[in-house]
């Protein structure tokens, strides 16, 4: 918890200053009528902060003491990581200070994560929810861990719509794996470290990113969050499903908007207000409502994750798709959307 709390007063420092540079250099999101409620333009850049606070702390750990916890058997996944979230940082600021069209934003972020996903982030296997292990093959494994980064990656991206959504519920995950880890059956101190820090880190930048906020996390936090969220759940030794559960409501929200917008035909990155914290807000409900709703759910399913075994898991998970088709369908036909 110590590294916690480093984390936590270093992020909230670099956060006052990243957010005087992007006010001073204009670099603001500016309100509109459809998605983007603020009523001032709000500095970006928010990534830049969570990124130097979450690499400085594991940094600086590394270099003097690389034995802490067992930092230095991590090294290859570190160092792939840590270019990796670079990259996706550096297409972030460029999107946030001149926006790139969705479909190349998409191959170049893709090209990353293939890259980091076959380069050092192998997962060699997996937890059989019906019992037993499931051995994946290099290749299998390369393509798996692609697949769960991009989903994780765009289930934060999308929850960014309110003020310390995507913040919120990305620390929440990470407080579930540090407790997952910390515990006697999976006992991992590193992982532990680490998801402590990337916590911290999250909660040091929400202080000025919760509802009403004073800076947002702009295209590269939203992906950083996501990809180190991702990240943690992999190194772990594949704790996939605990991440899952706590995204799983946005999850299961953007599959089933993307099916949607492909139902009629409209591109599935065209912004519209199909998603589940645009329809609340429809139904009257204040944005801070919102928004702590779902860090309850992320939370609730965070738990559960500790608690239940793999098979009670997966029943949790069906059990959580039927639910959002369900909430989906009744709030769907009050939804506005941007056509």
């Amino acid at each position: 918890m110590l590294y916690f709390a480093v984390a936590l007063v270093v992020s909230a420092l670099l956060t006052v200053l990243i957010r005087r540079v992007a006010e001073r250099w204009h670099i603001m999101d500016q309100p509109d009528a459809l998605r983007k409620f603020h009523s001032k333009p709000v500095a970006l850049l928010g990534g830049v902060a969570l990124f130097l606070t979450f690499w400085g702390v594991v940094g600086y750990l590394y270099l003097t003491q690389p034995t802490l916890a067992g930092l230095n058997r991590l090294a290859e996944p570190l160092i792939v990581s840590f270019f990796a979230s670079l990259a996706i940082i550096l297409i972030g600021i460029i999107d946030d200070i001149h926006p790139i069209p969705a479909w190349p934003r998409l191959f170049l972020t893709m090209a990353v994560v293939l890259i980091a996903a076959t380069h050092g982030l192998q997962l060699g296997k997996l937890t059989n929810p019906l019992g037993g292990i499931v051995a994946l093959s290099g290749i299998v494994g390369g393509l798996f861990v692609f697949f769960w980064l991009m989903g994780a990656m765009y289930t934060i991206k999308i929850t960014d719509g309110l003020d310390g959504l995507s913040t919120g519920v990305a620390a929440i995950g990470a407080l579930m794996i540090a407790a997952l880890a910390s515990s006697h059956a999976f006992y991992q101190p590193n992982v532990s470290l680490l998801a402590f820090i990337f916590a911290g880190t999250a909660a040091g930048f929400l202080i000025f990113n919760f509802v009403p906020a004073s800076v947002f996390l702009g295209e590269s936090g939203s992906l950083f969050l996501g990809f180190m969220l991702g990240i943690l759940a992999i190194i772990s030794g594949g704790k996939v499903a605990t991440a899952f559960l706590v995204l799983a409501i946005p999850a299961f929200d953007l599959a089933r908007v993307i099916y949607l917008r492909l139902k009629h035909r409209s591109s599935p990155f065209k912004g519209d207000r199909l998603h589940l914290h645009y329809a609340l807000l429809s139904r009257g409900w204040s944005e801070r409502q919102v928004v702590l709703l779902f860090y309850a759910v992320a939370a609730a399913g965070g738990i559960a994750a500790l608690l239940l075994q793999s098979r009670e898991k997966l029943i949790a998970m069906v059990g959580l798709a039927i639910l959002m088709i369900a909430v989906g369908a009744a709030l769907s036909p009050r939804v506005v959307t941007d056509k």
